[in-house]
């Protein structure tokens, strides 16, 4: 099959110049794999998914890396921590030796990279394609495209969403969960993924997952900490800065990727999603994830909060690049309403001269100055 360019590749690219080690981390089936071997497609490639693989490297890690080439990606190191440390070793004692790295567990490979690989490491991370790097696999419907989500599995037909995502649950997100975290009660751990999905949107209530799981608020701390660490779901912050208002200081809960959190909802087919009650919170999760793609692919950390006041005044999305704003207003309508900029123009007001730009973002044609498709999200400058 056609290899299909990720928008990522320039800040790879650029990584590589100037680190003996490059990390890429991100979702199972998000590419990191085959977007590294095609970068770097002269280089030795290994998987540590292989078990028998791994064990022979746990054995004698040092024969391994003295024979594995001179540039070598090694996919899923996060199965061999131990490793990085001898990495480290030969990236200071040889410094033309090049590593690429690949993993699908973000919190223990970056305490793995910051214990043992400080300075001598750049990291990346690869979310499930963007709506710009669909070319001919985009589809028509907005629904089409919240329903069968952007994994590249999905987008090129290989598998079909309601094949793909079913198995991904079970193969990939209760199996690395496992080994994370040894879960006793995984029925109650099915139980809050899924309620965690009919809250996307809205603050993270802790107290209320537990009253309704029937666990302590610590562990649901724990568990949203296992989603995101598997590059599940997110907890987006809330903006606040001193304007005489009194701001909501807990985070918004969102997904990866809308496929997956449609098929966590129970939503089957894209029709479904006409009248469903959360089809307006799947598309602003469509939004939000589409501005953190972009985000990402140019190396950089999250640059995205929400605003709301406890009146209600709220701002779905606030981008911030130094000192200055931006602000989004996300509405699934297909059709305009002159309503949509009330909150933004009040935001102008409040907010001043930082408050640089004001976009509505929603699923209609009518574009007037400002107002953005939600296929054009990420083309605003």
């Amino acid at each position: 099959m056609e290899y299909i360019y990720r928008m990522i590749t320039p800040s790879v690219e650029r990584g590589a110049k100037y680190y003996p080690v490059v990390v890429v981390t991100g979702p199972r089936q998000s590419g990191k794999s085959t977007l590294c071997r095609h970068i770097f497609n002269d280089y030795a490639k290994y998987n540590l998914e292989d078990i028998a693989l791994r064990e022979s490297i746990r054995l004698d890690p040092k024969a391994f890396l003295n024979d594995c080439g001179e540039k070598v990606i090694i996919d899923e190191v996060q199965h061999l921590p131990e490793l990085l440390s001898y990495i480290q070793i030969i990236a200071d004692e040889n410094p033309e030796r090049r590593f690429v790295l690949t993993g699908s567990s973000n919190f223990a490979l970056m305490e793995s990279i910051t214990q043992s690989l400080p300075g001598r490491a750049v990291m990346f991370t690869l979310l499930p394609m963007s709506l710009n790097e669909l070319g001919d696999y985009s589809l028509s419907s907005t629904n089409d495209l919240m329903i069968n989500g952007f994994y590249p599995p999905v987008v090129t037909g290989i598998r079909p969403y309601d094949l793909f995502y079913p198995n991904y649950y079970s193969t990939y997100i209760e199996r690395d969960v496992r080994l994370i975290k040894n879960l006793s009660d995984i029925g109650s751990f099915q139980k809050f993924i899924r309620l965690v999905a009919g809250r996307v949107g809205y603050e993270m209530n802790a107290s209320l997952l537990a009253n309704e799981t029937g666990v302590s608020s610590p562990t649901i701390k724990s568990w949203m900490s296992l989603l995101e660490a598997s590059y599940i779901a997110f907890l987006l912050p809330p903006y606040y800065a001193n304007l005489n208002k009194r701001l909501t200081k807990t985070p918004k809960v969102y997904f990866y990727d809308t496929g997956l959190l449609c098929f966590l909802l129970g939503i089957e087919e894209a029709g479904q999603l006409v009248s469903h009650p959360l089809r307006g919170a799947i598309f602003e999760n469509l939004a939000v994830i589409e501005l953190l793609k972009e985000r990402m692919n140019k190396g950089k950390l999250s640059n995205l909060y929400f605003y709301r006041e406890n009146s209600g005044r709220e701002a779905d999305i606030i981008r911030m690049e130094g000192e200055r704003l931006e602000a989004y207003e996300v509405k699934s309508s297909q059709t305009f309403n002159k309503s949509f900029v009330r909150n933004l123009n009040y935001l102008k007001d409040l907010i001043g001269k930082n408050l640089k730009d004001t976009y509505v973002v929603y699923d209609g044609d009518y574009i007037p100055p400002n107002i953005i498709n939600i296929r054009n999200i990420t083309n605003t400058k």
